[in-house]
Parts: structure tokens; sequence; C-alpha cells
């Protein structure tokens, strides 16, 4: 496969996923849009896969770049009916994009955080593999408020509801970080912005104590993201 994977910082880009793409000999093109790159035409790509990113959805007036993303990603799963995979901002993008909204968060959630299965995803398809219960990485404070017009939630916790979900038959996001790996929040911790929301939230100390917590879990972290992954793979071969 070759797959279009839009980035809203250079920094946040696939994650472990990008190990699991290369060992399967699939490739993928990055477009940076908070850098100025231009959305391509999606002839030519089999997938659309949408990151993560520090702007909100609502956002447009500050990052017009996103209407043109919307547009793109309703195009690609709605008219094209191409396998996409969204992460927390491309979650609730993918949510906007499809006539569902998005909203602040009552509860911002940032840390190691437990996610449920929900019970109508419980009997296999992209959560199949998964533990009833399982730990993600959560740094979010907007979420999704009202789902896509036939939209399916697969994932669910005590401050989100919307934790995971299908939009037909190839389409599937998530509110939490499933890309994490090793120096992803060393990374993330170093922009000053980012930073600075993290201090905000859960005080000076809450950068370390998510890097330590991270780092006690991150086997389990990465072993769901490859059951995402294999999951999402079989389901973007159906016809």
């Amino acid at each position: 496969m070759n797959i279009l994977v839009l980035q809203h910082e250079r920094i946040e880009h696939p994650g472990i996923f990008r190990k699991f793409l290369a060992e399967d000999g699939h490739s993928w093109d990055p477009v940076v849009l908070d850098e100025g790159e231009a959305l391509p035409p999606l002839d030519g790509y089999d997938a659309l896969w949408v990151m993560g990113g520090p702007m909100d959805v609502w956002q447009e007036d500050a990052y017009p770049w996103l209407r043109d993303e919307k547009a793109l990603i309703a195009e690609a799963v709605s008219a094209r009916g191409m396998p996409f995979l969204g992460l927390c901002l491309g979650h609730q993008l993918l949510a906007e994009a499809l006539g569902g909204s998005v909203g602040p968060s009552a509860t911002p959630e940032i840390g190691i955080l437990d996610v449920q299965r929900a019970a109508r995803g419980a009997g296999g398809d992209w959560m199949d593999g998964l533990p009833k219960v399982f730990r993600a990485l959560q740094w979010h404070s907007a979420e999704v408020t009202v789902l896509p017009p036939g939209a399916e939630v697969l994932a669910t916790s005590p401050g989100c509801a919307v934790q995971a979900m299908k939009c037909g038959p190839r389409a599937y996001s998530t509110q939490f970080h499933a890309e994490i790996e090793a120096d992803t929040l060393t990374d993330w911790t170093a922009i000053p912005g980012h930073r600075a929301a993290l201090d905000g939230e859960i005080g000076p100390d809450g950068a370390a104590r998510m890097q330590a917590d991270a780092r006690e879990n991150m086997r389990d972290l990465n072993a769901m993201a490859k059951r995402l992954y294999v999951n999402w793979l079989q389901a973007a071969v159906r016809i």
C-alpha cells in the first residue's frame, strides 16, 4: 500500500506504526500542513492517515488549511471509500468531516489512562484481540461530542465517551495516541507550547511522571498498537 499521511506537526508522525509499515513493505508520504505543504490529490494513494496536532478542529481562521483537510477526508472516506486511520486530532477531524461535532472536553485527559472497549465493538472488528480494558496515552482537551451519521463507538473512557469509532466499512479512529514509542513523549514535551500546556494541566512534574508511566507500560502500549495495525490492514483489504 501507498499511504498519504497528514501531519499537523513534523514531530507528530506515525510513531511505532512506521516500523510496522516498513516491516510489511508499505510506503507512506507525509504532508506537514502547519509548514504550508499542500494537500495532494488522492489519486495514487491506497489509504489516508491523519495524525494528531496542537490545534483544534474549529480553529479554521487561525489554520485555514483545516477546511481543505476536512474536505479531503470527506472525499477519501465518503466519496472514495478509502481505508482511513485517524489519531487524536485525526479522530476529531474525521468526525467533523463526516457530519459529527467536536467540542472542548468537560474533563481533559492527559497521561497513561484506562480505555474500555464498548459493548457494540466487543465482538471483534478493529478492537479484536484487545482486552476489555487497556491502557493508552491520552493528551487531549477536546473530544467528539456528536457522532457522524452511521458511526459506531468502539471504545470509551470515564472522561471521553468516544475513544474510538468506526465510520463505514474501512475508516477507524482513536482519541488516544496508539502510535507512542520510546522517544515520543521526550520529543513532544521538548516543544515549548506542548510543555507549557502539560505543566498547566498536571503540574510541573507531570511530564516526568507521564514519561515514567509510559516507559513502564511501553511493551503493552506497543502490543496494543500492533494489534490495531494488523486489524486495520485486514479491514483495509475488504471490498
